[in-house]
């Protein structure tokens, strides 16, 4: 299993980016799919995840700004981050959960401008 993270860059505050996870596989293969960060310094944190079912949980430092969503005919998820803030800076990285495995995929950079 591959996931192939793309669309991060930089932008100012109060921008908007939006991150892609492309599976090399059905999504119907997860439990779930998410997406962490890890910014300098720091351990890796949870953002944002969705599961088979369609139900999704945010970190509560990004509820009401970011969505996560997935489309199982082009077996992507996508991270829609508006209103970013410089503390949303980081590498994301997105998450695959297997009923036996985890898989990740490369990081891609965020970085926010003051």
């Amino acid at each position: 299993v591959q996931l192939q993270a793309s669309g991060g860059g930089l932008v100012q505050a109060g921008g908007s980016l939006r991150l892609s996870c492309a599976a090399s596989t059905t999504l119907f293969n997860f439990n779930g799919m998410g997406w962490y960060r890890q910014a300098p310094g720091k351990q890796r944190e949870p953002v944002a995840n969705i599961y088979i079912g369609g139900s999704t949980a945010y970190a509560d430092s990004v509820k009401g700004r970011f969505t996560i969503s997935r489309d199982n005919a082009k077996n992507t998820v996508a991270l829609q981050m508006d209103s970013l803030k410089p503390e949303d800076t980081g590498v994301y990285y997105c998450k695959a959960l297997a009923a036996d495995f985890v898989y990740w995929g490369q990081g891609t950079q965020v970085t926010v401008s003051s």
